[in-house]
């Protein structure tokens, strides 16, 4: 390419790769190595092999433009998509979309994981899932096979964020004929000496304290997947429910049990979540989690019926957001009373509105009396781990709600769940396992009380 870039020493692994047509690369390199460099040079030599369109997909699309398209490079003072792919080689350049057209017909674009379904109809046939464990993983999930069909290739490449999505599918990835998979730190590249990481370390400890900057340090330098994923609002809880042996494989569901329940939080756009808890005398089995996005309540009805008489499951409550009272000038109905005519009265109720930080102390104490099916929740589960308070570098504290993406629409659901199953549900009581507080004597309730039974009002 007529840009004079070269990949640096320990970057020619991945680029030989690359460079003879691997098609599955997962990058997991520390802070300032190159990653998205590597791939937007490697995007500029595809380009011209073959005639296609190919994306450079960010988390989030609001944050293309700022972390790619208008980026510049420190070292040169140049943009950094001028110098992969220098004005010469372009016949168009729309700002506005953040899309250039090559002189012999291929396409690049930058775009955002949280919006991938409104590109229906693109074929590309490469893809760089840039900070990938931030990002939403049913975009890969949506994708892989349009690329796969038409030959294409994906490269991902990320710090770590816990043990989610980007660590199961590293670890795919090692197992995976044709794949290549590398973890690089900041102590294998010699990007930085010794004396300067420590320096590092020693500044994050400085600023953030010592729990929040080794952990940051630990992620961005040394690509520790076990480290404390920063800002999460159930990482630690996730984290002793994995230790204590609460994330199970499968199995966890009870035929003969209580009657499930089902929190949600809904969506159009945005992706709609759903649990199923079964209730139990040690605290509440979390047996299946649902989530997609572009479906509206009546699929979600159907759906849920399926998916309920398929497993054999008997339906106790079904709760939804405060808000699926709304109604839209699309339909004649709001949610709810879709919802009410579907599963009875009986069945279905409105979540309160409450403060989030409340929904978010719920979450935190019923999580420690929660078994996980790991095999129906998976998705859920990276989504619960991967829920987080954004860090804000300019003030060095936490936003006072959690970031509105993927991870959020599975973390509202539970935490919506968790406040009902305070509130309406005796996990662990009479004997005859948990029920409903309206389905206990007065006496029942009484030993249940917060007095113990020392006290009747």
């Amino acid at each position: 390419m007529p840009n004079g870039w070269s990949p640096r020493a320990y970057q020619l692994d991945a680029w030989r790769y690359l460079q003879a047509g691997g098609r599955h690369a997962e990058l997991i390199w520390h802070r300032r190595s190159g990653k998205d460099e590597i791939s937007l040079h490697r995007t500029a030599c595809a380009a011209f092999e073959r005639v296609a369109g190919y994306w450079h997909m960010l988390p989030q699309a609001g944050q293309a433009r700022k972390a790619i398209w208008d980026a510049v490079n420190p070292h040169t003072g140049k943009k950094r998509i001028d110098e992969a792919f220098p004005p010469a080689l372009r016949r168009a350049t729309r700002n506005h979309d953040m899309r250039i057209e090559f002189v012999n017909g291929s396409t690049w674009q930058v775009v955002g994981s949280d919006n991938f379904n409104s590109l229906v109809g693109a074929t590309p046939a490469g893809i760089v899932y840039s900070e990938w464990a931030l990002a939403n993983p049913a975009a890969r999930a949506y994708l892989r096979p349009i690329v796969a069909e038409n030959g294409g290739w994906q490269i991902f490449i990320t710090t770590p964020r816990g043990r989610n999505h980007a660590y199961k599918t590293l670890e795919a990835a090692r197992h995976m004929p044709g794949a290549f998979a590398q973890v690089l730190t900041a102590y294998d590249t010699g990007v930085f000496s010794t004396e300067q990481l420590d320096g590092e370390r020693l500044s994050y400890v400085a600023e953030f304290g010592a729990e929040l900057g080794g952990a940051m340090f630990e992620q961005e330098y040394a690509c520790n997947f076990d480290a404390a994923i920063v800002g999460a609002v159930l990482g630690r809880w996730m984290t002793r429910a994995r230790a204590e042996g609460r994330v199970m494989a499968s199995g966890l569901f009870d035929p003969e049990g209580a009657p499930v329940c089902i929190s949600s939080d809904l969506g159009f756009r945005d992706t709609a979540s759903w649990w199923v808890w079964q209730p139990r005398r040690d605290g509440f089995g979390i047996v299946g989690y649902l989530g997609a996005s572009g479906r509206d309540a009546d699929d979600w009805i159907e759906e849920l019926q399926s998916y309920l008489s398929a497993r054999g499951m008997r339906l106790g409550k079904l709760w939804l957001p405060h808000d699926a009272r709304n109604k839209t000038f699309a339909t004649k109905h709001t949610p709810f009373e879709r919802f009410l005519a579907a599963f009875g009265g009986d069945r279905v109720r409105l979540v309160p509105q409450t403060r989030i930080a409340d929904r978010i102390n719920a979450a935190r104490r019923v999580v420690e009396q929660c078994s996980f099916d790991e095999a129906a929740c998976g998705a859920g589960l990276d989504g619960l781990c991967s829920w987080r308070f954004a860090f804000e570098m300019e003030t060095r504290v936490m936003t006072k709600e959690p970031v509105h993406d993927w991870a959020s629409h599975p973390g509202d659901a539970f935490s919506y769940g968790a406040q009902m199953m305070e509130l309406e549900v005796v996990p662990r009581v009479v004997a005859g396992g948990p029920r409903f507080f309206e389905a206990l004597s007065l006496d029942e309730l009484w030993k249940v009380g917060g007095s113990g039974g020392r006290k009747r009002i």
